[in-house]
């Protein structure tokens, strides 16, 4: 075992920095030196656009708003000048559009739980939320906490914080936050009625939760139609009177082998003034039964009283819509692809949508009504483009390419997209460097057909065999695009993709089965992950692939991959060392049966079986046949996969006599949030593997 320290790996950067300058093209800080955007919101009263951008950890708030000609100019509204690991996020405007609220630090996935401090401030960190005018100056601090949202009168927000509901007052600026409600539950979900008079959210109680509606003036609390079942997705009608929400059912945990289907799922409908409510629609038994989330909203109530849906009865994540009194669901998304990122026009009317429709591996916006006319797209193309919004007349979407992360960009009325901040990306960005990824099919062990995406360098043309490396995304519920991934960790992977490509490897990105984008069944694949790890026919196509290929060196292929990723990598490397000879696992799983997502039955027998294919489908179950050298990373707040899930693998490895390295991080969690640490790790990575892929052996 080799654990190194900054001096060498410091090393490590300038001897890769070397190989740069000796015509590799370029280094992986450039290659990770373009910002990437999120957070997209726009005010339906002025017409103005906001959004974050992350310039190389530097985390800040951006405007954009029409000059007098009306063209968009935009601008830097907030000031923070540190790669100081405090997220920014939950960007709303004010109703009038003159302020916007954001929430700075904390952890945007996990939000409640202790704030991470990767970068080790003395004082301390908070999870806060600011108001900030579009004019600009120092923002104002509202109070600690998250999920603000913008009571329509325009006079306060709610958020959660501690806990509980609190309420903050936009007109003074010396008034401090007051607590609004005290019940039980985890809280989340708050969403003002359209007249401001009540607030709704989701009860979270364990094994089943409410919806709950909360009255200011009345200090009237009640919960809509409870029930044993999980509740969640409130949407309230356009007149205040009436909310939708989704309901499932509460099941034991499924057994590992079908997630397919289970007891049917509903939409319902509540009076608010009583409570009461009634199903307006239910799933039917079997495909489509099971209810799955897609990415962004879930449930949508438009102004002509339609409610709009995602469900996969024909085992595609598709558009439904069904009158608000209810009905039967009317299919508006035919055909083999997805659906994510639903939101409503500007009047309410028509709903907005990302899709891989007639582009399976990118994602392009489209347009539908509820009530059935043909989607119409609105963008299309070898680009990718995502979390579409509409301010007055102009829709604004978020895009990225082949070259360039995800950025702001107005839709032309002819279909083409005009960056909004085009000017922040750097001079010396590389990415007319970058290769163009090749989509490629090839087939798993078993014969499953996989999607991948092939970065083919110059080099390999020249008649001889070269190291290749085999990428695994994380999730598993992710899928990697032909270009600059929608998520900045897969974003940062696809630039850590082409680096490696510049270096002079061949990369092979694999979309293994439990991904998304090519269907339920693909998704829900038999036996997969903790159920006996079937993605492992995924990871012998793929070292299949490359050692049938005439470019690629089959003594020298490597793989690497964090979370999901990470697992595979450490399961490809523990039963197939004579594929693949090197690894570098960030974060990975790898000892299914102590992992957090297991939950234990009143069935002895059924949970003695369970953890017993849980291990035969972890990596350890196999390190008696791990031979190949692997580096670990990880940092040791990881809230997503347990820092003792790599401290009891590298206990396994020494124990095994196998060589590996390991670079943790103090403080910093799973998805990480100093830019620095990404440099660091990449560079780590591009080293080990240097060593022993590209080295005379």
């Amino acid at each position: 075992m080799m654990t190194r320290g900054i001096a060498l790996w410091a090393l490590a950067a300038a001897f890769i920095s070397g190989a740069d300058a000796r015509g590799q093209g370029f280094t992986i800080e450039q290659a990770l030196s373009a910002p990437f955007a999120s957070d997209l919101v726009a005010s339906q009263k002025t017409g103005s656009l906001a959004w974050v951008e992350n310039e190389q950890g530097k985390r800040n708030l951006w405007i954009a708003t029409r000059d007098d000609s009306g063209k968009y100019v935009s601008s830097r509204l907030t000031s923070y000048d540190q790669d100081d690991g405090q997220e920014m996020y939950q960007v709303a405007w004010t109703s009038d559009g003159e302020h916007l609220i954001y929430v700075r630090g904390g952890d945007s996935e996990f939000p409640g739980r202790p704030d991470p401090n990767p970068a080790l401030i003395p004082d301390g960190v908070s999870q806060s939320i600011w108001l900030v005018a579009t004019t600009g100056g120092e923002p104002r601090k509202l109070g600690e906490g998250y999920n603000p949202v913008v009571s329509p009168a325009g006079d306060q927000i709610a958020f959660i914080s501690h806990g509980q509901i609190w309420t903050a007052d936009l007109r003074s600026d010396t008034g401090k936050p007051m607590p609004l409600l005290h019940t039980r539950g985890d809280l989340s979900e708050l969403v003002w009625a359209p007249d401001a008079h009540a607030l709704a959210f989701v009860s979270e109680r364990t094994d089943h939760s409410f919806i709950g509606i909360y009255s200011p003036r009345e200090k009237r609390l009640i919960y809509l139609d409870p029930s044993t079942e999980n509740d969640s997705e409130p949407v309230w009608s356009p007149d205040s009177r009436k909310v939708g929400f989704i309901r499932v059912p509460g099941s034991s945990q499924p057994p590992p082998t079908d997630h397919r289907t289970a007891s049917p799922w509903s939409i319902r409908v509540a009076e608010v003034s009583t409570g009461t409510g009634r199903s307006v629609w239910k799933a039917a038994e079997g495909q489509g039964s099971a209810f799955h989330e897609i990415p962004g909203d879930q449930l949508l109530w438009t102004a002509d009283n339609y409610l709009v849906f995602p469900w996969e009865a024909d085992g595609w994540s598709h558009l439904y819509s069904i009158p608000a009194s209810g009905g039967k669901a009317f299919l508006l998304t035919p055909g083999q692809f997805e659906v994510e990122d639903i939101s409503l026009t500007a009047d309410r009317k028509s709903v907005l949508f990302a899709s891989n429709q007639e582009d399976i591996d990118r994602r392009h916006i489209w347009t539908v009504t509820p009530t059935g006319e043909r989607p119409k797209p609105l963008t299309s193309g070898t680009g990718i483009e995502v979390s579409p919004v509409q301010a007055g007349q102009v829709f604004v979407t978020l895009r990225s390419d082949e070259r360039t992360p995800l950025r702001p960009a107005l839709l032309a009325q002819n279909g083409s997209l005009q960056d909004l901040a085009p000017e922040l990306v750097p001079a010396t960005y590389p990415g007319t460097k970058f290769l163009k990824p090749e989509q490629v099919l090839f087939p798993a062990a078993d014969g499953l057909q996989l999607h991948g995406q092939l970065f083919l360098p110059p080099i390999a043309h020249d008649g001889r065999r070269h190291p290749a490396l085999v990428f695994f995304h994380g999730g598993s519920r992710r899928e990697m695009l032909l270009g600059f991934h929608t998520m900045q960790y897969y974003s940062n992977a696809y630039a850590m993709n082409q680096y490696l490509a510049s270096l002079g490897y061949i990369v092979l990105s694999v979309n293994y089965r439990s991904g998304i984008g090519y269907g339920l069944d693909f998704r829900e694949a038999l036996h997969y992950g903790r159920g006996g790890a079937s993605e492992y026919n995924d990871v012998l196509g793929a070292g299949n692939y490359l050692r049938g290929r005439p470019e690629v060196d089959p003594a020298k292929i490597g793989a690497w991959g964090g979370s999901y990723g990470g697992f595979l990598t450490a399961l490809a490397l523990a039963r197939a060392s004579n594929i693949f000879a090197a690894g570098v696992d960030m974060h990975g799983v790898h000892e299914w049966q102590r992992s957090a997502n297991w939950r234990p039955s009143h069935d002895p027998d059924a949970d003695a079986q369970t953890v017993k294919t849980a291990w035969e489908s972890s990596p350890l179950a196999s390190i008696a046949t791990w031979r190949s050298p692997v580096l670990l990373i990880q940092g040791d707040d990881d809230r997503n996969v347990p820092f003792s899930q790599t401290v009891s693998l590298a206990r396994a490895l020494r124990k095994q006599g196998v060589p590996f390295e390991e670079l943790v991080f103090p403080d910093e969690i799973h998805g990480f949030l100093l830019h620095h640490h990404w440099i660091e790790a990449y560079q780590a990575e591009a080293e080990f593997f240097q060593r022993h892929l590209m080295s005379p052996q």
